[in-house]
């Protein structure tokens, strides 16, 4: 996992460096690591017209660094103070953006560049909030941003990725310390999810799956799929009333009546590992009862996803409800489902907004989005992991369905709730990415989950 931290955080890593090293020193290194990403970017500095971006503090700083090295590389380069940008930039190849860091607040507008100009971003491009990622004014758009020490919420969330390009972390030897937030990576995957043993057997990682009603068959099956794909033993799934249509063969089907249905299923899902509730089961007064007693008494790790999490009512209620249960419960919320349980929308902070709605249900909480956050309530560090595996392509109707069933597997599998939940997202959004680019649907993700479990473990 990648270490995440905030502007404070930051500030705080800066002053123990401080102690150990100078502020000379810290500069001298950042600055040249901009002046080789720099000459990456010109393939080569001899030649090249540059314009360096400087401000008065420590990005200034670290980008007077850069002119003078790409100078001696044979570059061209003006170098303008932030406070002094005309209107318009010179043209030339490559604008260094050193105007300000992660402590800007405020409102910053970039001259405009020639068409083709590159722009290469120290730490966070000027104008982007470091926490939220919110553009002020006409912030600066990155073809590509070295960051220092450890990447910013604000390059993943908000308008920040589209601003920020390429992301490069660079160790300039500033110790982290314990950041409260991580981000997943590929090689997660294997550390995270457990071999299946040799002498395992398919109740080893069964998860029960209450899934669909009539009209909304597909839920069930591709919530299935992906539970079955991303290494379910077995798959027990319930859809009320007992809907015809097809199901996939290697899923086992539960009876269960019209109305209440839920000690029907409790009954049926007594060996799993882990459950899963909510997807395509409707929303009338005895599907959210049912649903409310399954959320009482099963005694495993549970999934609370789409019609699931308006059973919950609003935050007090759904607090109360969740009370009553022995083990961990994850809960799947995108914008929408997430203000109708905190009584407003996630803001532009959805690191804090994760947290907050964790905090007040005593829940992991797993916000979606193009960075989906997974926070929890327990008291531990990281509190909050980060998926920014998304693509846009999973923006379509089902892929949620999914995920809840890929969280579902790990849980029975044995990943801690925190850890599955965070994990499904970057492996659900890696699966994505392998998918066409246009006309990708939710029935082409189980497979592709199947397949970048697999390359992750065997290579």
């Amino acid at each position: 996992m990648q270490p995440v931290l905030t502007r404070d955080e930051m500030r705080a890593a800066d002053a123990a460096a401080l102690a150990e090293v100078s502020h000379d020193t810290l500069v001298r290194r950042a600055g040249t690591a901009v002046t080789q990403a720099a000459l990456r970017l010109l393939g080569g500095g001899y030649g090249a017209h540059v314009v360096v971006i400087a401000g008065k503090g420590s990005n200034g700083a670290d980008a007077r660094v850069a002119a003078h090295g790409l100078s001696m590389r044979g570059a061209k380069v003006t170098v303008i103070g932030a406070n002094d940008l005309p209107p318009f930039l010179p043209a030339c190849d490559l604008v260094i953006d050193g105007a300000y860091g992660t402590g800007f607040h405020g409102t910053f507008d970039m001259p405009a560049l020639a068409h083709g100009t590159r722009v290469l971003a120290i730490d966070i491009p000027s104008g982007v909030d470091a926490d939220t990622g919110a553009a002020s004014g006409s912030a600066a758009r990155a073809d590509a941003t070295v960051t220092f020490a450890a990447i910013k919420p604000g390059l993943l969330q908000g308008d920040g990725p589209a601003h920020s390009g390429l992301v490069q972390v660079i160790d300039i030897g500033i110790a982290v310390g314990s950041p409260q937030a991580a981000l997943l990576e590929d090689a997660d995957i294997a550390a995270l999810l457990p071999p299946r043993h040799r002498n395992g057997h398919k109740w080893k990682a069964a998860v029960g799956i209450a899934a669909g009603s009539v009209g909304m068959e597909g839920a069930a099956v591709l919530c299935s799929l992906g539970a079955l794909r991303a290494g379910s033993g077995m798959v027990r799934l319930g859809s009320p009333g007992n809907p015809s249509a097809a199901r996939p063969p290697e899923v086992v089907r539960m009876t269960l009546p019209d109305g209440d249905w839920s000690g029907a299923f409790l009954e049926g899902v007594s060996k799993c590992g882990a459950v899963v509730v909510g997807p395509g089961l409707g929303t009338d007064a005895a599907t959210k009862e049912a649903i409310r007693q399954v959320i009482r008494q099963v005694t495993v790790p549970l999934v609370i996803d789409a019609d699931a999490l308006t059973a919950l009512g609003q935050a007090d209620e759904a607090r109360a409800l969740l009370a009553d249960r022995s083990a961990l419960t994850v809960l799947t919320p995108h914008d929408g489902e997430y203000a109708r349980l905190a009584g407003r929308v996630p803001g532009e902070d959805r690191l804090a907004a994760a947290r907050d709605l964790a905090a007040r249900l005593g829940a992991i909480v797993l916000l979606k989005g193009p960075l989906t956050v997974v926070a929890t309530d327990e008291q531990r560090t990281p509190d909050v992991l980060l998926s920014a595996a998304g693509v846009p392509a999973l923006a379509t109707a089902g892929t949620g369905d999914v995920l809840s069933g890929v969280i579902g597997a790990f849980l029975a599998r044995g990943v801690p709730a925190h850890a599955a939940a965070a994990l499904a997202a970057h492996v659900h959004g890696r699966a994505g990415a392998l998918g066409p680019g246009e006309g990708l649907v939710a029935g082409d993700l189980p497979a592709l989950v199947s397949r970048v479990l697999s390359e992750a473990r065997h290579g």
